[in-house]
C-alpha cells in the first residue's frame, strides 16, 4: 500500500534530535476536513488534537482526540480488531453540501478513514456524545434531538452497536477519545457558565442551517 510522504521539521535534521510524535503531527499533510490544531495536554500529560465543527480524525495511537461539544454531535468509533479509532463532530443532521459539518457526510468521511487504516464495519464499535439544548431561542428545530436521533438510526443501519452515550439535556460537553484504546471521557459543562459557548454555537449554525421548506462505560474527568 502506497504512504504519502512528507518533509520532516527541522528539527529531524541530521545532527538534530529526533522528531517528536507531535511535531511528526504537524508536519503530516492534511485531508479535506481532517482536524490539524496539534498540542501538549498538560492536565493529561499527552499529545492531543483538537476537532473543530465539520472536522474528524483517526488514528492508530492514544493521541487525545478532543472536541467541545452543545447540540452538536460527536461519534467516536474504535475497530476492536484494528485497534484504530477516530472521532468526527457535525452540527445538523443532513443537508445539500458534500461537508463534514452535515451527519451523512461526516459518518462517511469518519468510516471510510477507519477503513482505509485497516478497519471493518463488522468489527467497529461507537460511543456517541452531544445532542444538548445549550441554544436558547431554537428549541423549535430540537436540533440536539434530531442531531441525537439521526446518529442512532445511522449508526443501527450500518450495524455499528453503540457502547456506551451521553447525550441530549442541558450540559455542553467537553470529550476525549484515545483512538487505539476506545477509551472515552467525558465532562459535563455548567450550564451556568455556557452562554458565551451557546452564542458561538448559535451563529454556527445559522450558517449551515438549511432554508426552512446510555449504556456502557464512558469516564468523567
Amino acid at each position: 500500500m502506497a504512504t504519502a510522504s512528507f518533509a520532516l521539521p527541522s528539527t529531524a535534521r541530521a545532527g538534530a534530535p529526533p522528531a517528536t510524535r507531535l511535531e511528526l503531527l504537524k508536519a503530516a499533510p492534511r485531508r479535506p476536513g481532517e482536524a490539524s490544531f496539534f498540542f501538549y495536554d498538560a492536565f493529561f500529560k499527552n499529545d492531543a488534537v483538537k476537532i473543530l465543527p465539520g472536522e474528524y480524525f483517526v488514528h492508530d495511537q492514544d493521541i487525545l482526540i478532543m472536541t467541545t461539544l452543545g447540540s452538536c454531535i460527536a461519534a467516536c468509533l474504535w475497530d476492536r480488531e484494528a485497534k484504530v479509532g477516530g472521532m468526527n463532530h457535525f452540527m445538523l443532521p443532513d443537508g445539500d453540501a458534500d461537508s463534514g459539518r452535515y451527519g451523512s457526510f461526516a459518518m462517511e468521511l469518519l468510516i471510510n478513514e477507519m477503513m482505509k487504516r485497516g478497519a471493518t464495519r463488522s468489527t467497529m464499535e461507537a460511543k456517541v456524545f452531544g445532542g444538548g439544548q445549550v441554544v436558547e431561542g431554537m428549541n423549535q428545530m430540537n436540533i440536539g434531538e434530531r442531531n441525537t436521533a439521526f446518529v442512532v438510526d445511522y449508526l443501527k443501519t450500518e450495524r455499528i452497536p453503540i457502547m456506551s452515550k451521553d447525550v441530549l439535556g442541558p450540559h455542553p460537553r467537553k470529550v476525549c477519545f484515545l483512538p487505539a484504546s476506545g477509551k472515552a471521557m467525558i465532562k459535563r459543562l455548567a450550564v451556568a457558565n455556557s452562554e458565551s459557548f451557546a452564542a458561538q454555537e448559535r451563529s454556527a449554525v445559522q450558517k449551515v442551517a438549511p432554508a426552512p421548506a446510555g449504556g456502557g462505560s464512558v469516564d468523567l474527568f
